[in-house]
């Protein structure tokens, strides 16, 4: 079941984070706060399920999922802010 704060977001992309984050496929760097890809394929396919079991209202599920796939492809796995490891 997708999480309560999901619910109540206003915008597909908002709830597609929610869903992700509550997935585990993605996480929040804890110096910048940007979202980093986490690359694990079974917390993506958690992330899709939810998205297709349980949409947000007025949403279809194939929308939902399309949401979550967009939003995951426009998720990088390294925070832009932090160094690299090179620097």
């Amino acid at each position: 079941m997708c999480c309560p704060t999901c619910k109540h977001t206003w915008r597909p992309r908002g709830w597609a984070i929610c869903v992700l984050q509550e997935a585990g496929a993605i996480r929040e760097c804890e110096e910048h706060g940007w979202a980093q890809d986490r690359a694990d394929p079974h917390a993506r396919e958690r992330a899709l399920d939810i998205a297709r079991r349980d949409p947000p209202p007025g949403i279809s599920p194939a929308e939902a999922v399309a949401e979550v796939r967009d939003v995951l492809e426009s998720i990088g796995d390294t925070c832009p802010e932090c160094p690299t490891k090179s620097d």
